[in-house]
């Protein structure tokens, strides 16, 4: 009887869930949202499926073949910008460049200037995009002329990443950690402190990329401590929105095919610090646990899914449902693997990755 019953409120509760889940805000063709890292990859394949489903992208790219490509490949609604999240000044460029795009004026209700400053530094110059008709950045009305005021940005996508420098921590050096913080962290937070007022305006959300090595840690370099840092920031920042009805949520990928996760790359990162090491260093690790570091990685890589649309829906629904997650674990590996293992004692997940970990040939 009570088994009976306890089936039926599971049963009942996945359904409310599944209801719950599938409800989506009204009027998506008229938000607006912000994604960095638009290149390749989660960004590149986001902003290409949003634009699909007709919201206004503002995707942020590094590079300017990166944005003409993305360009050539969606509507007209999505405008592109270049930025370099390592940058203060880029940042703040581009920021300016979004407040024009959702025609924010302030307290005032005035129009925002026709254009930038006449010289902009290069990596902070707007990518010029295709004509729209119905709606651009700083079009709609004369300077000056009184306007409504923005119902400002309804979505801000943290997607831009990097794991270069990564090695044994012994290896790297302060500058080598600061390199992938800069991009990981430091970038993120800056660039959702400039436009957070008007995140908060749409009373919209924040998507903040982290990985599962913002769960656990199990290789050196700044990778995993910027991603437990993407954590921490995001659970601060929810407490702090949530008076102003802005949500948000945190993704965690497994392995995917990414450039993130390139096997060249990281060969030849790996290869490079080896070189510069110390032939102490070299000596106390020994050839065998190099060759045995590039095995592993290998064998990473067939790991790695390929679809990479596992996160990008996890992404969109963190956008576009009224009832997002605060966490959304995206790949098999992640959910079955890496997450249940963060939740045991580290004693036993130290063993368990002790096992395919490479072994020094010595121990001083």
């Amino acid at each position: 009887m009570w088994l009976y019953a306890a089936a039926v409120l599971v049963g009942l509760y996945l359904l409310w869930r599944w209801h719950r889940e599938r409800q989506t805000v009204p009027r998506l063709s008229e938000k607006y949202v912000l994604i960095t890292g638009c290149d390749s990859g989660f960004g590149n394949l986001l902003a290409r499926q949003l634009d699909a489903r007709g919201l206004r992208v503002l995707a942020a790219c590094l590079t300017e073949t990166g944005a003409a490509r993305l360009r050539a490949a969606t509507s007209p609604r999505l405008q592109t910008v270049l930025l370099d999240v390592t940058s203060s000044q880029s940042i703040a460029a581009a920021a300016a460049w979004v407040r024009e795009c959702v025609g924010d004026r302030g307290r005032t209700g005035r129009s925002p200037p026709s254009s930038f400053p006449s010289s902009p530094p290069p990596l902070c110059q707007p990518v010029p995009a295709q004509p729209v008709p119905e709606r651009g950045c700083g079009q709609g009305s004369s300077p000056g002329s009184p306007r409504p005021l923005s119902p400002g940005l309804w979505g801000l996508v943290n997607n831009a990443g990097t794991t270069i420098p990564t090695a044994p921590n012994e290896w790297l050096t302060k500058d080598d950690f600061v390199k992938v913080l800069d991009v990981n962290l430091l970038g993120l937070i800056e660039v959702t402190l400039s436009v957070l007022p008007l995140v908060k305006r749409a009373q919209g959300r924040v998507v903040n990329v982290a990985s599962i090595m913002g769960r656990i840690s199990f290789f050196g370099g700044g990778y995993c401590i910027s991603k437990f840092g993407v954590e921490a920031f995001s659970d601060s920042l929810r407490l702090e929105m949530h008076g102003f009805g802005v949500k948000v949520s945190v993704i965690e990928p497994g392995y995917f095919k990414t450039a993130i996760t390139n096997i060249e790359n990281l060969e030849n990162n790996f290869l490079c610090i080896w070189e510069k090491l110390p032939e102490e260093t070299k000596a106390s690790y020994g050839e065998s646990y190099l060759k045995d570091f590039l095995v592993a990685l290998r064998k990473m890589e067939k790991k790695c899914s390929s679809n990479l649309t596992l996160v990008t829906d996890c992404m969109e629904h963190a956008l576009t449902s009224r009832f997002p997650r605060t966490r959304y674990s995206a790949g098999w590996d992640a959910k079955l693997v890496y997450i249940p293992l963060s939740y045991l004692p580290s004693a036993l997940t130290d063993m368990v990755f002790s096992w395919s970990h490479p072994k020094p040939s010595r121990k001083a």
